[in-house]
């Protein structure tokens, strides 16, 4: 039991250390993240069905979101572990969130990787990436199982 509390720091800090690595390889470091986040909320909020949403939830508070969104991509990208946000629940709630705006999320943050990402292997990181966050959103925020039951389901 000993070993396994002691090597887990160990485990954490390799863990780490390949993430960092693998980033690197791609040409991701943080200035990337930053310009990344800038980039996308700033077309975010210039998108006609986007930024109404983001805008009317997150006025007057842009400038934490943004530190928010960036310290969550480098923790993401690192493995730093730096990101403590609940990301369900802070879109929970959220007025006019509907799923039919995920794929234009989605169209636009490949968008903007198609125009800044260092490489195609960091592109393609980052867009599976936020296609399995869109994923798991949409099924938290907005799936119901009990639509599913096949014995509701008409003959």
């Amino acid at each position: 039991m000993d070993n396994d509390i002691q090597g887990r720091p160990a485990h954490v800090a390799a863990i780490r250390e390949r993430a960092e690595a693998e980033m690197r390889e791609m040409g991701v470091d943080a200035a990337f993240i930053d310009r990344l986040v800038e980039t996308f909320y700033g077309r975010v909020l210039a998108h006609p069905d986007l930024g109404p949403v983001f805008d009317a939830r997150l006025s007057g508070r842009w400038p934490e979101h943004m530190a928010k969104m960036k310290s969550f991509w480098s923790a993401v990208a690192f493995r730093s572990g730096a990101y403590g946000g609940k990301p369900v629940q802070a879109h929970t709630g959220v007025q006019n969130l509907t799923p039919d705006l995920f794929p234009k999320w989605l169209s636009l943050f490949a968008a903007t990787l198609d125009d800044i990402a260092p490489t195609p292997e960091a592109k393609a990181w980052f867009m599976a990436t936020a296609e399995r966050i869109a994923k798991s959103l949409i099924l938290s925020l907005f799936y119901n199982p009990a639509l599913d039951d096949p014995a509701r389901k008409p003959a």
